[in-house]
């Protein structure tokens, strides 16, 4: 595949920090990228890095979030010691934080930046590993978000005249704020796989939440059982995700790269590895190359296992988008060992695989509605593929 790539990346963007001790710390993007420079990635020939960011504007944000919320979150920058809780502002998940109105804006810059060039024909695919802040809702901060990047730049999308934006989120989480804020609008199909709402925040994104009156079938949840694997997880995937993309025709694809479902991830309990994760990376930029000339637009998202986690799985997801994926049994590069060494007083990761070879046999080969998976994956088809026209359900085992 033919790949023009703009990354999108700012120093500034570390300013997203609500402190010692919380779980969505800076360095973790700060790690991805700096393993993805010693690969190289960022400055071989097609890849363009975009420096430095500007914040998005309030009208950009306005977008998609209501005026009240928005001057709420200006107050708060300037009065860190007042909390908002009916806004989610001074939360443990999100608490107040010196700036954090002008940070939360530069994150939704990046991104809009990131859609800008793909809008405008400069790349064909964008990343932003700072984005993905996807629980922000239309009125109040929650999960870890504060402005909901990933809305602010569909919004911008549609508002330039894209007429189909496709939504995937693989986040472990439900991506409840980016479906609450396009769950009746025909415009956008959001799509989001992650562990099932019974066991995991934020307790939406069933089966049966297919989208608003005027928009039957636009959202697509795929709730998987705790426990689930890389071979559960593609096999979930691919049971649903590129029939109901090619039922919805995108004219670009939209992704949000949460790699919080790794199974040492401590705040979520689905069992990914690094070479699970990755073969979803290229599942979803086939789909762009199939569907919408390669117009892909990706984002970083959750991910609390800084070291050996994020930075090895975001490195892949921008070599993939680059085309020039990284051969799994890698070693990752002696200056990036050294530099996790001398930061952090700890080993980094040796190699860029956990040893995994996954494999999800196809669903329309057969199916056990007893089996946890398969139980989930008919239940999202059963829900949304009539919406779209497609066949529901393949012959069972027996």
């Amino acid at each position: 595949m033919s790949d023009a790539l703009t990354v999108v990346w700012d120093e500034a963007l570390r300013a997203y920090d609500f402190g010692p001790g919380h779980p969505l710390a800076p360095i973790r993007v700060q790690l991805a990228m700096r393993l993805a420079a010693d690969f190289g990635l960022l400055s071989q020939p097609g890849v363009a890095l975009s420096t430095p960011v500007l914040a998005a504007s309030d009208a950009d944000i306005l977008r998609v979030h209501e005026a009240g919320y928005l001057e709420a979150v200006i107050r708060a920058s300037s009065q860190p010691g007042e909390s908002d809780p009916l806004r989610g502002l001074g939360t443990s998940d999100d608490p107040i934080f010196p700036g954090m109105h002008h940070a939360a804006a530069l994150v939704a810059g990046a991104t809009l930046a990131a859609a800008r060039a793909v809008r405008g024909g400069t790349a064909q695919h964008a990343v932003n590993l700072a984005g993905g802040l996807h629980h922000a809702m239309p009125g109040s901060a929650s999960g870890f978000c504060v402005y909901n990047d990933i809305a602010v730049a569909i919004r911008w999308l549609l508002d330039s005249g894209f007429s189909r934006v496709a939504y995937i989120d693989v986040d472990v989480h439900h991506g409840d704020g980016v479906q609450e804020m396009f769950y009746d609008d025909p415009r956008v199909l959001t799509v989001s796989l992650h562990e099932s709402p019974r066991t995991l925040f934020p307790g939406t994104g069933y089966a049966e939440e297919t989208g608003g009156p005027h928009a039957p079938g636009s959202a697509v949840n795929i709730a998987l059982p705790a426990g689930t694997g890389d071979q559960g997880w593609l096999r979930a995937f691919h049971a649903v995700v590129p029939q109901v993309v090619e039922a919805f025709d995108p004219e670009i694809i939209v992704s949000q790269h949460g790699c919080d479902s790794h199974f040492d991830d401590p705040l979520a309990h689905l069992t990914l590895s690094i070479d699970g994760q990755r073969m979803s990376y290229e599942a979803i930029h086939r789909l762009a190359h199939r569907h919408c000339d390669g117009r892909w637009v990706a984002v970083g998202g959750g991910g609390y296992e800084w070291v050996d986690v994020v930075p090895r799985a975001w490195t892949h997801l921008i070599a993939e988008a680059a085309g020039t994926p990284i051969d799994p049994t890698t070693e990752t590069p002696e200056a990036f060992r050294d530099f996790v060494r001398t930061a952090l007083g700890r080993p980094g990761p040796a190699h860029m695989t956990d040893g995994r070879h996954p494999w999800a046999k196809p669903f329309d080969q057969g199916f056990d509605p007893g089996d946890p998976v398969d139980a989930a994956i008919l239940a999202t088809r059963s829900a949304v593929f009539p919406l779209h026209g497609l066949v529901t359900d393949p012959d069972p085992w027996w």
